[in-house]
């Protein structure tokens, strides 16, 4: 059914929903939230596959579907409509540019011969219908059920229904007469979905307003219905119909997390698809990048290298802004950013999330790496194993140097995941406000009013990245700061910024793992671990786009260029876009996240992930727990 009543007032508080009406609850004129997915019995358990169902004795493949009759669950709806109206269009086999020419009903009307999509306004694409063409059970050919019942009558020559409608509602010798259409232009035997599908699509889920006591309540009044009523919630059987509240092959509610939006459960594939069949303009080619920039003074230098790319004529450079990484990568899956540099961790939370790397920064020596490094004043007579206790600085919470290696460590040596009762006083941006790991953070220390900024994961923190948390150490916030090997030499000895001066490398040591200690120059013998450069992060599909522009770009404004404005240089700031000590980017050869942070670094981060997970990757865990 459509959305038609108000969440707002209160006249209901939740629906049952396929991906097509999720999408529509997540509009801004809804503004609604799937909190509970359904979950099936067989593997994939949260989704199910589209598939196109056509009778054995019949001959046609997808390339033949012009002209022929067609029954579809219901207008909007995923399996039925948005997968393969959208896959037809794609294909150009549906010929239609976009709204501004002709609605798309009226582009389905003129392919198929004659229809049922039970919703449709136009009078051809009701005209299989055997009720009132209604998104509703007084239409006999609505949902999965009734567009196979359309095909089955003779009435349809193919159904666009979910793989589980036929294997799981009809006997062997029934389904024996009946065949599936691949994209490749074959047939399948009906069981055969994993390989002949359309699309893999989220399964089905229970909608509400954005309020997190309702979401719970909701989810603990279902559960109680599920498992201690007689009451069957999963069966329509006794009603006259199928899939009524809840589909029939429903085995259990599973709680989404409280911070999951509908474009986070239907997946940036997914939700483009719908995008491409409800747009109101048909979608132009954009001719600049997108370069994500995370806090004030990241936005400033993106804005200073857009001026010099145009002036030089090259690429145009837009420059959006985000509180965070983690909302940099959804602005980046949502397509409204197209790339960012970022370290290991959160190559990680990226790649869980569909994202992949496509170039990695190149240091000193062309080396794609570099040391984790634990770092203390050498007059404190710490080392590894006296750490116990002392106030910790740390570049952000769930950064590779800063956080995921030496915690990591930490949790092997401790298991436990309460690091406060290691480390009692730190400063970790990005750790929750109030706790022990924002205690020793600043915000914008030298700003009136900047302490509305502590702990935040960016700039706007004093104290955040490789040389915010080495400045923490220095100003005596914290005992050991957990940073990259060239922080240390790259702001002492008359280098960096007016805070670190008057600095001396020789007052700093490392601290080993061994126990011992050695000079910031002997990273080599004594570091936590080697883990991967920082990496240029992107869409599958924009991969050859952003690789091209950043070759240009480096060719421009990189380490050998005599531009004045530097690429790999950040005024006002350090390691602001890029690694201040990056010297080139070099290309990642198809490899996926898991690849390019190697066996060790997956490990560690799998492990890792038992204490701690930020929402991001939570969500990105959750539903991708199905592909």
């Amino acid at each position: 059914m459509y959305i038609s009543f108000s969440y707002q007032a209160g006249e209901a508080d939740a629906i049952t929903l396929d991906g097509g009406d999720i999408y529509t609850a997540g509009l801004k004129n809804h503004n609604l939230q799937p909190i509970i997915s359904e979950e099936y019995e067989k593997e994939p358990k949260r989704c199910y596959y589209a598939v196109a169902v056509v009778k054995k004795d019949s001959t046609f493949g997808i390339r033949d579907l012009k002209g022929k009759k067609s029954c579809h669950t219901g207008l909007g709806k995923s399996a039925g409509w948005n997968i393969p109206i959208g896959t037809l269009v794609d294909m150009k086999q549906i010929d239609w540019a976009g709204i501004e020419e002709k609605p798309l009903e009226e582009a389905v009307k003129e392919f198929f011969a004659a229809s049922c999509v039970p919703g449709a306004k136009e009078r051809k694409l009701c005209q299989l219908c055997k009720g009132d063409c209604s998104r509703s059970q007084k239409e006999p050919y609505y949902d999965y059920s009734g567009a196979f019942q359309c095909l089955k009558d003779g009435k349809g020559d193919v159904a666009f229904i979910n793989h589980q409608t036929v294997p799981g509602q009809y006997k062997d010798t029934e389904k024996a007469n009946y065949m599936l259409l691949c994209k490749d232009g074959t047939r399948a035997n009906i069981d055969s979905y994993e390989t002949c599908n359309w699309a893999k699509v989220p399964a089905h889920a229970v909608v509400t307003r954005k309020d997190p006591e309702l979401a719970k309540t909701i989810y603990n009044s279902l559960v109680a219905e599920q498992f201690f009523c007689d009451f069957k919630l999963f069966s329509s059987e006794g009603y006259g119909a199928k899939n009524l509240m809840f589909k029939d092959s429903t085995k259990k509610l599973v709680q989404l997390p409280l911070t999951i939006d509908s474009f986070l459960y239907l997946g940036s594939n997914y939700f483009s698809s719908i995008q491409s069949l409800t747009k109101e303009t048909a979608a132009k080619p954009s001719d600049s990048i997108k370069w994500c920039t995370v806090g004030h003074a990241e936005e400033q230098k993106c804005d200073m290298w857009s001026i010099n790319s145009a002036t030089e004529g090259g690429d145009k450079i837009e420059c959006p802004n985000a509180g965070s990484v983690e909302e940099c990568i959804k602005k980046i899956l949502k397509k409204d950013a197209d790339a960012m540099a970022v370290d290991g961790g959160q190559v990680y939370t990226a790649g869980k999330c569909g994202l992949v790397p496509v170039m990695v920064e190149q240091y000193e020596g062309k080396s794609s790496s570099y040391c984790a490094v634990a770092v203390a004043k050498k007059s404190s007579g710490l080392n590894w194993n006296t750490l116990k206790g002392k106030r910790s600085c740390h570049t952000a919470k769930g950064r590779t140097a800063g956080w995921n290696i030496p915690m990591g460590l930490i949790y092997n040596k401790t298991k436990d995941c309460d690091f406060s009762k290691y480390f009692p006083k730190g400063c970790a941006p990005g750790s929750e406000a109030g706790s022990t790991f924002c205690d020793q953070c600043v915000g914008k220390a030298t700003t009136v009013g900047g302490d509305v900024f502590k702990c935040q994961a960016n700039t706007d923190e004093q104290y955040f990245g490789y040389t915010g948390a080495f400045r923490c150490l220095v100003e005596g916030r914290g005992d050991v700061a957990f940073i990259k090997h060239s922080i240390v030499s790259e702001n002492t000895d008359g280098k960096g910024a007016d805070w670190a001066k008057n600095l001396k490398s020789a007052d700093y040591e490392l601290l080993c793992l061994d126990g011992s200690t050695k000079p910031i120059d002997k990273y080599t013998e004594c570091h936590l671990a080697q883990v991967p450069a920082h990496a240029v992060i992107t869409r599958q599909d924009s991969r050859r786009v952003v690789t091209t522009f950043l070759q240009d770009q480096q060719s421009k404004f990189g380490s050998e260029s005599s531009s004045t404005f530097r690429l790999f240089k950040s005024e006002g700031g350090s390691n602001l876009l890029f690694k201040d000590s990056t010297k080139s980017l070099l290309n990642i050869q198809s490899q996926s996240f898991k690849d390019f942070l190697g066996n060790e670094y997956m490990t560690a981060m799998e492990s890792l992930r038992s204490c701690f997970s930020t929402l991001m990757l939570e969500c990105c865990m959750f539903i991708n727990h199905y592909t």
